[in-house]
C-alpha cells in the first residue's frame, strides 16, 4: 500500500476482522510523517518504530495528522479545575462507522429501543459517548429511543411501552445514574433487554468494584448480565466487557501492556501494567496512545481494566476495578 494512499487504508478498515500489523506499520509511518507532535516525541525518544503518546498530550496540543478543519470536537469530562482533553475529529462519519462496527462485532445486529441515562455527559456537551449513542439511535434505534436526564419516570414509562410492544431494549448509562435508578425503585426490564454501563462515579457515589456494581444492577434491573464499555474521549474505537469477564476490543483497537515506568518494555500476558492502545480508526489524529489505566492482557487480545495509575486524574471513563 502506497504511503500516501490514505483512501486505500480507510477502505481496509471497513472490512477489518482483527488488527493488522501491516496497517499498524503503515499508520505509524503516515502519522510520523504528518503529525508534528508525534514526530517530535518519537525523535526525542530516538524511536523509529511505533511509540505511544501519553494521553495527557491531548490536554495541551491539537493533535492532527495533516491540516484540516474538524467536523467534531470532543472534550473529556474530568472534574472542576482540570484541563480537559480535546480530540479533534476530521470525519464524523468515520467515527459513526467505527462505533457501529465495533458494537455489532459483539452484539446482534437488530433494531432496539435505545434508552440512554447519561445526565452529566448531556449537560456538559461535546461528549464522544453522547455522539456515539446518537449515532446508534440513528442507525438502529426504534421509535421511542432517546436520552434521559433525571426524569426517571419517563424512562420507566418508555421501558413499559417497549415491553408491551415486544421491543428489545438497550439501556446504556453512566454507573452512578444507573445505581440511582435502581435504588430509587427496582425496574425489571423485559426479556432480552441489554444493559451497558459506561463506568465512572465521578465523585458522586462511593466507588464500587465492578463486581459489586453489576450485582446491584442485575438485581435491580432483572437481567442475567450487565455489559461494560471501555472507551475514551481520545479514541475512535471501543472495547466491551463480555460474560467471560474480560474486555474485548473492536477490530480497529489493539491493546498492549507495558511496564508502569518503562513504556517501551512490554509485559507478558497476565502481568499488570499500563494499558496502551493502537486505534487504527484514529488515522486523522493520533492512533498510538499510552493511557493512564492499569490492566493485564490475555493471549487472545482481550484484557482486564484494573484501575488507574497513582498519578492519573479522575476521569469519566470506566474507573472501577475488579
Amino acid at each position: 500500500m502506497d504511503l500516501m494512499d490514505l483512501s486505500a487504508y480507510l477502505r481496509r478498515l471497513d472490512s477489518l476482522e482483527a488488527p493488522d500489523e501491516a496497517l499498524v506499520r503503515w499508520l505509524w509511518d503516515y502519522q510520523r510523517g504528518c503529525n508534528p507532535v508525534l514526530r517530535e516525541y518519537a525523535e526525542r525518544l530516538g524511536a523509529e518504530g511505533p511509540v505511544s503518546l501519553p494521553v495527557a498530550f491531548f490536554k495541551h496540543f491539537s493533535l492532527q495528522s495533516g491540516t484540516w478543519e474538524p467536523e467534531l470536537v470532543f472534550e473529556s469530562s474530568g472534574t472542576t479545575g482540570q484541563t480537559p482533553s480535546r480530540h479533534l475529529v476530521r470525519d464524523a462519519q468515520l467515527y459513526a462507522r467505527t462505533a457501529l462496527q465495533g458494537f455489532f462485532r459483539f452484539f446482534p445486529r437488530h433494531p432496539r429501543r435505545i434508552l440512554a441515562l447519561l445526565p452529566s455527559y448531556l449537560e456538559r456537551g461535546q461528549s464522544s459517548l453522547v455522539q456515539m449513542v446518537k449515532d446508534w439511535m440513528d442507525a438502529f434505534g426504534l421509535p421511542g429511543s432517546g436520552f434521559c436526564l433525571y426524569h426517571t419516570e419517563l424512562l420507566r414509562q418508555s421501558v413499559a411501552e417497549a415491553a408491551d410492544a415486544g421491543e428489545p431494549v438497550l439501556l446504556i448509562g453512566v454507573a452512578y445514574a444507573l445505581l440511582d435508578l435502581v435504588e430509587e425503585q427496582a425496574m425489571p426490564l423485559p426479556p432480552g433487554a441489554m444493559v451497558l454501563e459506561t463506568g465512572g462515579m465521578k465523585g458522586r457515589r462511593e466507588e464500587l468494584t465492578r463486581e459489586e456494581l453489576h450485582a446491584r444492577l442485575r438485581a435491580g434491573l432483572g437481567v442475567p448480565h450487565v455489559y461494560s464499555e471501555y472507551g475514551m474521549t481520545e479514541l475512535m474505537s471501543q472495547a466491551y466487557l463480555l460474560p467471560d469477564g474480560r474486555f474485548h476490543p473492536a477490530p480497529t483497537m489493539q491493546v498492549r501492556i507495558s511496564d508502569i515506568h518503562l513504556d517501551r518494555l512490554d509485559q507478558p500476558p497476565g502481568v499488570t501494567g499500563r494499558i496502551h492502545v493502537t486505534d487504527l480508526a484514529n488515522v486523522h489524529s493520533c492512533a498510538f496512545i499510552a493511557t493512564d489505566d492499569l490492566g493485564r492482557l490475555y493471549p487472545d487480545g482481550s484484557f482486564d481494566v484494573l484501575g488507574r495509575l497513582d498519578t492519573a486524574e479522575l476521569r469519566g471513563c470506566n474507573l472501577m476495578y475488579v
